[in-house]
């Protein structure tokens, strides 16, 4: 378990966040390459663990969520701007979650993390669909989970992880992957299925995303990380659409 992570310039995090920004961005010029290598050394699994721990808490302040939170209450139909920050802001913390299922001995995200993410998420899809009654019913157990004690508590187990080892890393990904392979096998999907395809994927261009921001000149990781963006960002297109439904009185999200 350690707490001594290893800091990293701003072109570090830039290029992180640019990788991420990116990750629903649909460019068909990108292939996977013939062989695909699992390995990863344990400094390199530290070294991503850290990027993604430092560019969650080098982005944002608690006060400034708890703020955009307040905001949104108040008002839904905010600018752009602030729609997107609120967007970005929740973007480091899915990428953070990625990275505590890929690394952590556990294959897990903390409970009170997670389940802030899972709040976040709920939280703008209430006021991208205009939804008053969810939109206060998220809104309000998130200003709970932004307060300080859970603040403090959640900080601490983010930077107090039990990091899994090199086989264990290969042995998740091969698990992920066959999982992947048995869920793509139906001719349909129900929405809970869509979502555990969408969320191996996601978790998995997530770990590119960092490995590229590291080493800028990785061809492979680019390649990887942008093909898989691709198919990222359909489905998140798709999932748009299932979710609205879904608010609207619909069902298709369920089918």
């Amino acid at each position: 378990m350690s707490n001594n992570w290893q800091k990293f310039s701003t072109d570090a995090t830039e290029l992180l966040f640019s990788a991420v920004d990116e990750d629903d961005v649909v460019d068909a010029e990108y292939a996977l390459p013939e062989h695909i290598e699992l390995f990863c050394p344990q400094q390199i699994m530290q070294k991503n663990y850290a990027l993604c721990l430092q560019f969650w808490e080098d982005g944002f302040t608690r006060e400034e969520l708890l703020g955009l939170v307040d905001d949104f209450l108040k008002d839904s139909n905010k600018p752009l701007a602030v729609k997107m920050r609120y967007k970005y802001i929740r973007a480091r913390y899915k990428h953070l979650r990625f990275a505590q299922r890929l690394y952590s001995k556990k294959h897990q995200s903390g409970a009170l993390f997670n389940m802030t993410t899972v709040l976040l998420g709920h939280f703008q899809d209430a006021f991208r669909n205009n939804n008053q009654q969810k939109l206060r019913f998220y809104g309000n157990i998130l200003r709970l989970f932004l307060s300080k004690p859970v603040w403090s508590k959640v900080r601490f187990s983010l930077h107090h992880i039990d990091m899994d080892s090199e086989q264990g890393f290969v042995d998740y990904r091969r698990k992920e992957i066959k999982k992947l392979r048995e869920l793509l096998a139906n001719p349909q999907l129900t929405g809970k299925q869509f979502h555990d395809v969408r969320k191996v994927v996601s978790q998995q261009v997530s770990f590119y995303d960092t490995l590229r921001s590291l080493e800028p000149d990785n061809r492979e990781a680019r390649k990887i990380s942008r093909f898989m963006a691709a198919i990222n960002g359909l489905m998140g297109d798709r999932h748009d659409v299932m979710v609205a439904d879904k608010l609207a009185g619909g069902s298709s999200y369920d089918r």
